[in-house]
């Protein structure tokens, strides 16, 4: 055998067809083809069968670095003839930048945000009448639960001053910004946006009512979530200021309320049940944390904080009871590893509910009366 012949292929590389699988790879964050994303730069093919790809980041601090690289390699080196495929990265231009930023702000809406009533998104607020009955971990684990559906999921923690989504999903960097329009960050398969992301641990936010409403403006409509089928919102505890921005802001959204069986946590939620009533603020159903204290060693339950607590509720704000969540200890500890238990206890009691509770969760829209609607002249 000739040199020749041992440097070529046994297959010769066809170039289309090294783009076409280029094609069949997406941004991770983008949740775009990379092509359509403007992010492959030169691609050469050499006589030996190496492909040689440069990717073009939005930024060359890009987390998701390594799985794009590796998500090319896959489809790449499926390709007949292709020997090996190598991997460089480079920033964006300031004028490819702006082209993307572009192309992102043409899926949004000239005015407001895309969770309007012609949304196909399902909006859910999460909301309790006091802290500490466990709401953001059952919207992080209900979030997750509804991602291994199949359903493309997010997260817009709107509790500012006590934001525990970062810390519930394991993740502590600031998103990327393209020109003015923020990127959610992506993890264990939900999009996440908080303003936990933007300011240390030891940081209080002092922020009064204009800049809350503001910050939870921004985070609806200077955010690209993409097509999501159900936007998660976790609410601060009570009938406070984001509560009231957020009926305004997206009034289409539907009241999950959570509470513990304790007869004062579920009185407490009944006042933001009403208000959402009040404000014709459809109401998706209530989900009763901690029902029973489960024990890791001989499985026994002992209703620790009480009986009845979230039928109560339900009945008194006229809502189904969607669900009853046991505490054990894998609920616990994937609070505090940053793994929700969805994931890294799926054998546990409380897993086992909050995933039933995601496939249950009704779709319920806002009724039409005392609403404005658009008229036409003809």
């Amino acid at each position: 055998m000739s040199l020749i012949s041992r440097l070529r292929p046994a297959v010769e590389v066809d170039l289309a067809e090294v783009h076409a699988a280029l094609g069949r790879v997406e941004d991770p964050e983008l949740h775009l083809p990379l092509p359509e994303a403007g992010m492959i730069g030169d691609v050469e093919v050499t006589r030996s069968g190496t492909v040689k790809v440069t990717v073009r980041l939005t930024t060359p601090s890009c987390p998701m670095k390594d799985t794009l690289g590796s998500d090319i390699t896959s489809e790449v080196g499926g390709v007949a003839g292709v020997e090996r495929v190598e991997v460089s990265f480079a920033a964006m231009s300031e004028h490819e930048r702006m082209n993307l930023a572009a192309r992102l702000r043409g899926d949004l809406p000239t005015h407001g945000h895309a969770f309007g009533p012609d949304s196909r998104t399902t909006v859910y607020a999460v909301a309790s009448g006091k802290g500490g009955v466990g709401k953001s971990t059952v919207t992080a684990n209900l979030a997750v639960a509804l991602a291994q559906q199949g359903k493309r999921v997010g997260i817009l923690d709107a509790d500012v001053w006590g934001y525990s989504i970062p810390h519930l999903f394991g993740v502590r960097r600031a998103p990327i910004a393209i020109k003015g329009l923020m990127l959610p960050v992506e993890a264990h398969g939900v999009a996440l946006m908080s303003v936990g992301f933007f300011v240390d641990d030891d940081e209080p936010v002092a922020w009064r009512g204009p800049m809350l409403h503001k910050a939870l403006e921004q985070f609806l409509s200077d955010v690209h979530w993409g097509e999501l089928d159900v936007l998660l919102i976790d609410l601060p505890p009570g009938t406070g200021d984001i509560t009231m921005s957020l009926l305004e802001l997206v009034p289409d959204a539907a009241l999950i309320a959570v509470t513990t069986p304790q007869p004062a946590a579920a009185v407490v939620a009944e006042r933001v049940g009403r208000m959402a009533r009040n404000a014709r603020m459809p109401v998706a159903g209530v989900i009763e944390n901690m029902s029973t204290l489960v024990c890791e060693a001989c499985h026994e339950s002992t209703p620790l904080f009480g009986v009845g607590g979230g039928q109560r509720l339900a009945t008194a704000i006229g809502a189904p009871l969607l669900g009853q969540v046991p505490l054990d200890v894998a609920l616990r500890q994937g609070g505090d590893s940053g793994i929700p238990a969805v994931l890294g206890s799926p054998t546990a009691s409380s897993v086992h509910e909050l995933r039933r509770i995601a496939t249950v969760l009704p779709v319920v829209r806002r009724s039409l009366v005392g609403r404005r609607l658009p008229l036409t002249v003809v």
